[in-house]
């Protein structure tokens, strides 16, 4: 019997976030438990703030790729020489031993999955959607939560569909929902509450029920965008 322990790639995609990629990358650093995470690969797509030089600093290798989240990553996996790639967006911090929990789960045969999440709030309304991570259905699923799955799987797939300039996650994990079984890790990454904060939470949550809607009803990626364009990123 084989005692390869499969290798990990962290994914991090940015763009000017250099408070937030000093503090992910303390996480991953902090809460680390084997020694099987191969790389930290930062995909940058244009930073004009001190992201780079904070990546550099703190332990990562930065490629430069082309703007856009999904094309970030797919950029990401190309680059990647791990047996596992492991999604992470740059506001959402991995739990403690988390490796050891993606490497456990993908042993168990489970060749792709997210763990659950948490809010870095108080509030009971942000509590609520961060209880329904643990539920198993694709509508709870959010890039927020970080993404592993096996490289091989992901490269079968053709990684993440960049005409979706949002909801690239969502529409991959949709996809992975109806080839197998998709595993929730019972630990919680913690994400930053900063959108909600900013933009008001029910408000928010709100519009991002209707994105969901409107991928249902069959919007394509560019009226998607320009919903989120209208209602969110203003």
């Amino acid at each position: 019997m084989s005692t390869h322990k499969p290798s990990i790639s962290i994914i991090i995609p940015v763009l000017n976030e250099e408070k937030y990629i000093k503090n992910v990358l303390f996480a991953i650093s902090t809460n680390t438990s084997t020694n099987h995470i191969k790389e930290i690969l930062v995909v940058d797509g244009g930073s004009t703030d001190n992201t780079i030089a904070n990546a550099l600093k703190f332990g990562a290798s930065v490629i430069k790729g082309r703007k856009g989240r999904a094309a970030q990553m797919n950029f990401g996996a190309t680059k990647a020489t791990g047996d596992i790639l492991y999604f992470l967006h740059v506001d959402s911090l991995p739990p403690k031993d988390f490796d050891a929990a993606i490497i456990k789960a993908v042993e168990e045969g489970h060749n792709v999955g997210c763990f659950q999440m948490r809010f870095n709030s108080n509030s009971p309304f942000l509590k609520f959607f961060s209880w329904c991570t643990r539920i198993n259905h694709q509508i709870c699923r959010g890039g927020d939560q970080s993404l592993f799955i096996t490289s091989t799987l992901f490269h079968k797939n053709n990684g993440f569909n960049e005409k979706f300039i949002i909801y690239e996650d969502n529409e991959f994990i949709q996809r992975m929902y109806k080839l197998m079984p998709f595993k929730i890790i019972p630990s919680a990454v913690t994400t930053s509450a900063r959108r909600y904060e900013e933009r008001g939470m029910i408000r928010l949550q709100w519009h991002f029920a209707m994105i969901h809607l409107k991928y249902f009803l069959g919007a394509n990626p560019q009226e998607l965008h320009q919903y989120y364009l209208k209602h969110i990123a203003v």
